[in-house]
């Protein structure tokens, strides 16, 4: 470890594994912390290659009449992200110049366009299976990988602001998405314990906004519908989800007339890898130095 490092971050930065920008939870990625990127990626294939699941992989925009849709402002506004960009003539360009010059605000001319920053993987997901019509009778199953964004900055690394997301997306009967759902949370088990580190499996909420918010985060509570495998990397005490099992019963199957093909509404389930945590996990586990890392973590990363 980097003895001479106040914090885990410190060390990471100090290692050439992220790369500070200057803004809190927006990092680049050195060449070693790539690897492990894509020898998680590797590893979670040979879990789900089994299933055929459907690649599908979405830029890390999507339409904002989609997201609009989609009801996350309803629920994580203070987490969505927007793409604005210059949208006047010459005046108006030699007055954002002016201001830029000037050290004052020079957004003001900045519209917002029709792409949004994807708060998920699965987002661009269901709008596109809907296009589609009624699922077929064995229902659908995607293999997902996107970066996404979520405005929470913080000086933990586990908390980025833009980070990627590898999902597995079964979309179909209730019978069939629960039973998706109870054997990744399984292979999740199995999955880091093969990283040879700590880690729990607890019933989970989203961070949903307002007073509204805490009805709904301790009604998911109560029926079990989130669960997360959690490590800790900032902290013991607040361990940080690496994985997520989620079941969000007719939500998305509702919201985009989704339907199965005896005429119901389809319902959805996914499990999520944050990679970027994970990859943090192993370094805080095992150290900055790869080469140091149990033979049977690097065996399965790289084997």
């Amino acid at each position: 470890m980097c003895v001479k490092c106040e914090t885990f971050l410190d060390g990471l930065f100090e290692h050439g594994l992220l790369i500070d920008t200057g803004v809190d939870g927006l990092y680049g990625r050195g060449g070693t912390f790539e690897r492990v990127i894509t020898g998680l990626e590797n590893l979670i294939s040979r879990y789900g290659d089994e299933d055929k699941a459907e690649v599908v992989r979405f830029p890390p925009g999507m339409n904002r009449a989609l997201f609009e849709k989609s009801g996350y402002l309803k629920s994580f506004p203070q987490l969505a992200g927007t793409v604005h960009s210059f949208d006047g003539y010459e005046r108006a360009h030699n007055a954002l110049l002016a201001k830029l010059e000037g050290g004052e605000d020079w957004t003001a001319d900045q519209r917002v366009t029709d792409i949004v920053l994807a708060p998920a993987a699965c987002y661009p997901l269901y709008p596109a299976v809907a296009k589609r019509g009624p699922l077929p009778k064995p229902g659908l199953l995607f293999d997902l990988q996107s970066y996404c964004f979520r405005r929470e900055p913080s000086k933990d690394p586990a908390r980025m602001q833009m980070f990627r997301m590898r999902e597995y997306v079964r979309i179909g009967t209730p019978e069939q998405v629960t039973a998706f759902r109870a054997v990744w949370l399984e292979r999740g088990r199995d999955f880091v314990h093969q990283l040879a580190i700590p880690f729990e499996v607890d019933v989970a909420n989203d961070p949903f906004f307002g007073r509204a918010g805490h009805i709904m985060a301790s009604s998911q509570r109560d029926q079990g519908l989130k669960f997360e495998l959690l490590v800790p990397i900032e902290s013991v005490e607040k361990p940080t989800a690496c994985l997520s099992f989620n079941y969000h019963q007719d939500h998305f199957g509702l919201t985009w007339g989704i339907g199965t093909q005896s005429g119901g509404v389809a319902h959805t389930a996914c499990v999520g890898f944050g990679l970027e945590r994970l990859t943090l996990a192993l370094f805080k586990h095992h150290g900055f130095n790869v080469a140091s890392w149990p033979s049977s973590v690097r065996d399965a990363l790289w084997g």
